[in-house]
């Protein structure tokens, strides 16, 4: 029985893999997405799934996100090696474990306590020795650990955040989903000399981001 899951699993994750070469123009993504275990960051009971290109819930009202969307938020922070990247919203670390892939140092906030051991313990025993994982404080983001090349925000926003666009270096990137609790538009941002430059990558569902310049409660 294990044999046949094993065999179903990996069946799976190469479709996933020919999936995401068809959809996302960086391949470096792709790749990354390739190197990381997705069935070490879903809930035992999910392992079967874990390449199913669909988010699943991880307990704790949270979710772990879509493969492609993934993709697709990683692809447009543009991260290059030696970037540091700051993400909001550890999750089970999935998302951090590929970014890692791509740059030099994750720095990763969690306000879920639960989560964020269980992201750790997964972090730790997959290997990832460039992601640091931290609880979430009263403010957006880890200022103290700045400034960084790139940040990925996990979780929905009804705005770009001012305070996590204060973390960036200059020329550094943020990718954010922005809309109402329920529903989202991807948005890249770009910090410049002359203000910060938005780009739009089509809609997006995530959870909502709660905390300082963002929305008060979960609901």
């Amino acid at each position: 029985m294990d044999a046949e899951r094993d065999h179903m699993v990996a069946a799976a994750r190469e479709r996933l893999l020919r999936s995401l070469r068809d959809e996302v123009r960086d391949q470096r993504v792709v790749e990354a997405i390739a190197s990381v275990r997705r069935e070490a960051f879903v809930p035992p009971h999910f392992r079967a799934q874990a390449y199913d290109d669909r988010a699943l819930p991880i307990g704790e009202g949270q979710t772990i996100s879509q493969p492609l969307m993934v993709a697709l938020m990683i692809e447009a922070l543009e991260p290059r090696p030696d970037d540091k990247a700051l993400e909001v919203g550890t999750g089970t670390g999935y998302a951090a474990a590929v970014l890692s892939r791509l740059v030099r140092e994750v720095v990763s906030v969690e306000r879920n306590t639960t989560l964020l051991e269980r992201a750790r313990k997964a972090l730790d025993a997959e290997g990832f020795t460039n992601v640091r994982v931290h609880q979430a404080g009263t403010h957006l983001g880890r200022p103290e650990d700045g400034p960084y090349d790139v940040i990925l925000v996990s979780a929905g926003a009804p705005h770009v955040p001012r305070v996590l666009l204060d973390q960036l270096s200059e020329g550094g990137r943020l990718v954010i989903p922005v809309g109402s609790p329920r529903s989202q538009e991807l948005v890249s941002a770009r910090k410049t000399p002359h203000g910060v430059e938005l780009r739009r990558h089509g809609a997006c569902a995530f959870v909502p981001l709660v905390g300082e310049d963002a929305w008060r409660d979960a609901g």
